[in-house]
């Protein structure tokens, strides 16, 4: 029962990752053409960290597959505008639309910019790096913000604070600006799609790029983007959710992100973290799994601060997941409840 109790749960990725290596080679491969690249990289990572895995934690993770599969109604589900509906409900309109364009090919609505997905940062860097600031903003604002992140670090240097100050400023992005950038995509890669007008969340966009790049360019960007207008840096300084926010977490949340979190996660991430936030994870533990994470910080060595940082990151990344499932709250927890 002592082990049983020390054995960390899964992140979402392993639990994905475990039922992959489950189905086998062929099906896994099927399975993992429809993810996004960034799906298809925390899943890989998330392989080659199964290396302890238990035959209790398999079992768990298969058990729980065919509950959620026998709870499905099969009727209709191959209904193309049913497929359009839930998927964008469960996605989101951007992802949505990544995924339809896989599924259905030449369904209504995906664009030229899936194929930029797929693409390595340097190679996007390299495809745009030469056009308008305007044309890259746009790029870069349609793209998830992780790797949007990374292209934007391997951009020139002297560009980048203003790519991301008129990331910042998109609010609307014209059929016209659409029909642009995706001249540039079919002219690069051979592919062109006409686009709608959309809505962009700029504001959105630029936090979360910033929450995604290192520290140092992340504060030269900001503090660039503050003197060029320092109304809208506040703003964008406002959105970024950092690992000390999670201070901030109500008790219910914290508890339901703590079970949501690997073990050897947790410890490399508070090594870098003050005795507050320390204390706030351990009084959300039961008061063994607390004693057992004290002891684990004190008898760990010295770690890396980019290993702390990107084990923050991860746990960060953890959050906004359960948040946008419904599961936490982030902020400050001012917004009413009805």
């Amino acid at each position: 029962m002592a082990e049983a109790e020390r054995e960390p749960a899964l992140s979402g990725a392993q639990r994905a990752a475990v039922f992959l290596l489950g189905v086998g080679e062929d099906s896994a491969t099927a399975v993992m053409r429809f993810m996004e690249p960034r799906e298809v990289q925390l899943i890989g990572e998330a392989m080659n960290s199964l290396a302890t895995l238990t035959n209790t934690q398999v079992e768990g993770v298969m058990r729980d597959f065919c509950q959620q599969a026998s709870s499905l109604n099969p009727l209709g589900l191959g209904a193309p505008e049913f497929t359009r509906r839930v998927l964008t409900h469960a996605l989101g309109d951007s992802r949505a639309r990544s995924m339809l364009s896989k599924l259905m090919p030449g369904s209504e609505g995906s664009t030229g910019l899936d194929t930029l997905r797929w693409m390595e940062p340097s190679a996007v860097a390299e495809l745009i790096g030469e056009e308008h600031p305007q044309i890259i903003a746009t790029v870069l604002a349609s793209l998830d913000d992780d790797h949007a992140a990374q292209i934007l670090k391997v951009l020139p240097t002297e560009s980048r604070s203003e790519i991301l100050y008129r990331i910042a400023r998109l609010e609307v992005v014209d059929s016209q600006a659409m029909l642009e950038l995706d001249g540039i995509i079919e002219q690069q890669v051979g592919k062109k799609k006409s686009s709608p007008a959309r809505a962009v969340d700029g504001k959105g966009s630029a936090a979360g790029i910033l929450n995604r790049i290192d520290a140092d360019t992340e504060a030269e960007l900001l503090e660039a983007l503050k003197q060029q207008d320092a109304e809208l840096g506040e703003r964008i300084a406002e959105l970024m959710f950092v690992f000390d926010d999670l201070l901030a977490l109500d008790d219910r949340s914290m508890q339901r992100l703590v079970r949501e979190v690997a073990v050897e996660k947790l410890v490399i991430a508070l090594k870098g973290a003050d005795e507050p936030l320390q204390q706030r994870f351990f009084s959300n533990m039961s008061s063994r799994a607390a004693d057992m994470l004290r002891e684990d910080l004190e008898s760990k060595g010295p770690v890396r601060l980019s290993e702390v940082e990107s084990n923050q990151r991860e746990i960060i990344e953890t959050a906004r997941r359960l948040a946008d499932e419904g599961e936490i709250m982030l902020g400050s927890g001012d917004e009413g409840f009805v």
